[in-house]
């Protein structure tokens, strides 16, 4: 599964470098779909991947204030920090925990370890469709969606991946 937390932190990198080249106006002009704007979503990315997985360790949600990061550079920093931490705990994470029954505050039925991980991961590419959208309306460049040509096969050819969640 560490491919797919790796392919999503890549494209949304990609996505970081593509708005760069759109003025503040644009990232912040509320569109169709989505959660209102291109800032919005990538906050809103970064947001619920932190929250889900901190939540399934048993720590204390964190929930970062959009306000609080009202420009591109302020949620890529907030991207950056929080995959770092999510990098530390996700390598924790082995295959014992793959069928762990765990609670979040959100959500009143327990869930499973590895389907919460699933669904940060599909959460993503969800949203990422969506940036793609705004971008063709914008007429600028889209991220590639391709998982292949990333090098993220490489650890399955090492075996490594079918023990570890991460």
């Amino acid at each position: 599964m560490k491919g797919w937390f790796e392919y999503n932190w890549q494209v949304r990198d990609e996505w970081f470098e593509v708005c760069r080249r759109l003025p503040l106006k644009e990232l912040i002009e509320e569109r169709t779909g989505g959660v209102g704007s291109i800032l919005k979503t990538l906050f809103h990315i970064v947001d619920v991947e932190f929250s889900w997985i901190r939540a399934i360790e048993g720590m204390e949600d964190w929930e970062p204030l959009f306000e609080d990061y009202e420009d591109l550079d302020a949620v890529k920093e907030l991207s950056d920090m929080c995959r770092k931490q999510l990098e530390e705990i996700l390598s924790n994470a082995d295959a014992d925990k793959e069928y762990s029954v765990v609670h979040v505050s959100w959500h009143s039925e327990p869930l499973v370890y590895g389907e919460v991980l699933r669904h940060v991961i599909a959460h993503e590419i969800h949203h990422i469709g969506q940036l793609s959208v705004w971008a063709k309306e914008l007429g600028i460049k889209r991220v590639s969606a391709n998982y292949i040509d990333r090098g993220l096969g490489q650890r399955m050819l090492s075996g490594n991946e079918s023990r570890v969640i991460f």
